[in-house]
């Protein structure tokens, strides 16, 4: 793994954060200096992870052999045998912060996932693969806070589903133009009267609008179900988590503003942007919202 991403492995994170224009970076910048360490590992295997799925050996049969080895020497590093830096350094933030290796083996599965399927039938099958492609992200970052209960991670679930399935509907143009991957499932597609050639259209039609306008509201409706979650950490990291919340109700409305076409331009909320976010967050926190 040391080949893939060694600068990752050397300042966990850092590099990864650099090198990727993310919609919400893991900053925790108030945090205890050991916690910020322990995220921007968590970050860096979660980011080096990802891009052994997507950008990886060329073809989904070499990308698997490669996440293969990956959750092989992951394991190996988390039973004290020899590994890589970067899957060292998870290991230590594992045995230190007492975490399960079934987030970190879950989030590997998913990029396997992507290997084998680009399309998926019903909302409970995309769900499926946002408890492996989203959810481990969020029970990471509760258990370096040293939280494992249901009532947080539930709330935590919550929170990455909807920031995962409305990055799913910002992209879903160069998803499909550049992956092949079309993450709107079948059987909406199919009650909208939809069809994959009106998502190769360079504006949306009517009937795709309707769609994403209602696929916006259900990822909305999963960031409204976990926005208390902030109350329920400290006030350290209570900013961080608040503009997760923030970053994707704000992607939900620029998604709006465009009448609900993504197909026409990807919005993306830019470095402006996320700095607008923030300072709302921050205002709202001021104000005890």
């Amino acid at each position: 793994m040391s080949a893939v991403r060694p600068q990752a492995a050397r300042h966990p994170g850092r590099e990864a954060v650099r090198a990727h224009d993310e919609n919400f970076p893991v900053a925790f910048l108030l945090a205890p200096r050991d916690v910020r360490d322990d995220m921007a590992t968590v970050y860096a295997f979660c980011r080096a992870t990802d891009d052994l799925g997507d950008e990886g050996p060329d073809g989904p049969g070499e990308r698997l052999v490669a996440l293969d080895r990956w959750e092989d020497e992951l394991r190996r590093a988390a039973g004290g045998g020899a590994a890589g830096p970067l899957a060292r350094a998870v290991a230590d933030v594992i045995e230190r912060r007492g975490l399960a290796l079934d987030p970190f083996t879950r989030l590997i599965e998913a990029n396997r996932m992507d290997q084998r399927r680009s399309r998926w039938d019903t909302h409970e099958e995309l769900l499926d693969y946002c408890r492996h492609s989203a959810t481990p992200v969020g029970e990471m970052v509760l258990g370096v806070l040293g939280y494992r209960d249901r009532w947080r991670v539930a709330m935590s679930d919550h929170t990455c589903v909807g920031l995962q399935l409305v990055n799913f509907w910002q992209d879903i143009a160069r998803d499909l133009r550049e992956r092949d991957r079309v993450y709107l499932p079948r059987a909406a597609m199919a009650a909208f009267g939809v069809t994959e050639d009106d998502l190769r259209r360079a504006a949306a039609t009517p009937a795709v609008r309707a769609l994403v306008a209602s696929e916006v509201e259900r990822a909305r409706g999963h960031l409204r179900a976990g926005a208390g979650l902030h109350r329920l950490v400290p006030a350290r990291v209570s900013l961080d988590i608040r503009m997760f919340t923030a970053g994707g109700l704000a992607l939900c409305d620029a998604i709006a503003r465009q009448g609900f076409d993504t197909l026409r331009g990807r919005p993306a909320p830019g470095r402006l942007g996320r700095a607008r976010i923030a300072a709302g967050a921050a205002r709202r926190a001021l104000r005890g919202a």
